[in-house]
């Protein structure tokens, strides 16, 4: 009895279990980057089978792709999901990118859209998460212009604009070197002034205080 009551403790439900597989999963991508995500690779610390990961997920390359959205998902939230005004919300986003807290992140996209070059499921997961990064930015720049706080005449055209500057800025994210001249360094600000139609000095300083 005593060996079945440490079973029954010890067993997870299947939701609980498919969630434990799928953070773990989410864990290797950003760290190891999504070619590291196999059934073997999920299973191992876990203590379980690469059957039971199998159970879960129909294939490795379902694996990978529900661990690149869960990783996406929660970098999201970090970028978007910040309080405040508009600019302070859109000044907390590019801080992050600017002070390298987001150089995971960076790295993480240039895997990903390397990768989906040959992997037409996973193309069709890359394409989904930035539409949903670009209307979680979108809504900003919306309640933005509504507070006349921005003035762009079309966010998304906006949206477009600063997401172009943070994948210009993201792909050197695997240089050796640091490159710290100011006009790299407050790139991604002064696009998005620009695009947002606000003067550069006065977001300059909305992203400085977010330090």
């Amino acid at each position: 009895m005593g060996a079945r009551a440490g079973t029954s403790r010890s067993r997870e439900t299947p939701a609980r279990r498919r969630e434990q597989i799928l953070d773990h999963a989410a864990r290797i991508a950003i760290a190891h980057g999504l070619e590291s995500v196999t059934l073997r690779a999920v299973a191992e610390p876990l203590g379980v089978q690469p059957s039971l990961v199998h159970h879960y997920f129909s294939s490795s390359e379902a694996l990978v792709i529900a661990a690149f959205e869960r990783a996406i998902a929660s970098e999201r939230s970090g970028l978007f999901d910040s309080a405040g005004s508009p600019t302070r919300r859109l000044a907390t986003m590019i801080r992050r990118v600017e002070s390298g807290d987001a150089i995971h992140l960076a790295r993480f996209w240039l895997n990903a859209r390397n990768l989906s070059r040959f992997r037409p499921e996973l193309a069709r997961s890359v394409a989904e998460q930035e539409r949903l990064d670009r209307d979680a930015l979108v809504a900003i720049l919306r309640e933005g212009v509504a507070s006349g706080e921005f003035a762009c005449p079309d966010p998304l055209v906006a949206c477009i604009r600063i997401f172009i500057a943070i994948d210009g800025v993201g792909a050197y994210a695997n240089d050796l070197e640091d490159f710290a001249h100011p006009a790299f360094r407050h790139f991604v600000t002064d696009v998005a002034a620009w695009a947002v139609g606000v003067a550069p000095e006065g977001l300059r300083r909305e992203v400085d205080a977010m330090a």
